[in-house]
């Protein structure tokens, strides 16, 4: 797999909740680091997704937006 994301980070699917028209996936990327993605549950269903199983969580974005409390 090529891209041209910078920011791939490898981890482990740690959780797949699936609604009515969306699936959220959460890859765990590290011990206590968990990143969520909202996906299509055709998209999710492509993929094969397991909780357990390796996934990459790919992130290309031109904006970081950081908040405080």
């Amino acid at each position: 797999m090529k891209l041209s994301a910078r920011n791939i980070l490898k981890g482990k699917v740690a959780a797949i909740t699936t609604g009515a028209t969306t699936t959220i996936v959460k890859i765990e990327i590290a011990e206590g680091f968990v990143i969520s993605s909202s996906i299509t549950n055709e998209a999710a269903k492509d993929l094969g997704l397991a909780v357990g199983g390796e996934a990459y969580a790919v992130i290309k974005s031109s904006d970081v937006i950081i908040g405080v409390p």
